[in-house]
């Protein structure tokens, strides 16, 4: 995969203030945002985020207003193309990935195939 479409790969302001907001709680300094496709809901496949310490050799590294979102090789390959989103709002706040590479998404846009 080349880096320029590696690039691809945006980050809404919204989703920057909140990761910057959860690395900077007390007890999150030293820890990275990771983005991941994990096996699960019902189209089989979903993001999953969560804070990691280590940075593995495999990882591709998102730098973007002086924080680092990690991305292991195998997400890579779903989140490229994609914009990650952080929604908030009366009943629920969470983040969100789109990508128009993948269309085939469950009712609830959670998890996709």
């Amino acid at each position: 995969m080349s880096n320029l479409f590696l690039k691809k790969i945006n980050v809404t302001n919204a989703a920057i203030r909140k990761i910057k907001s959860i690395l900077n709680y007390k007890n999150n300094i030293g820890y990275n945002f990771r983005v991941l496709v994990i096996n699960g809901g019902c189209s089989g496949l979903k993001y999953d985020f969560t804070l990691d310490k280590n940075i593995n050799d495999n990882d591709y590294i998102l730098k973007q207003s002086n924080i680092l979102i990690l991305i292991d090789n195998n997400s890579l390959n779903y989140l490229s193309g994609g914009l990650i989103d952080y929604i908030e709002n009366v009943n629920k706040s969470y983040f969100f990935i789109s990508n128009i590479r993948y269309n085939n998404k469950c009712n609830c846009g959670m998890s996709f195939s």
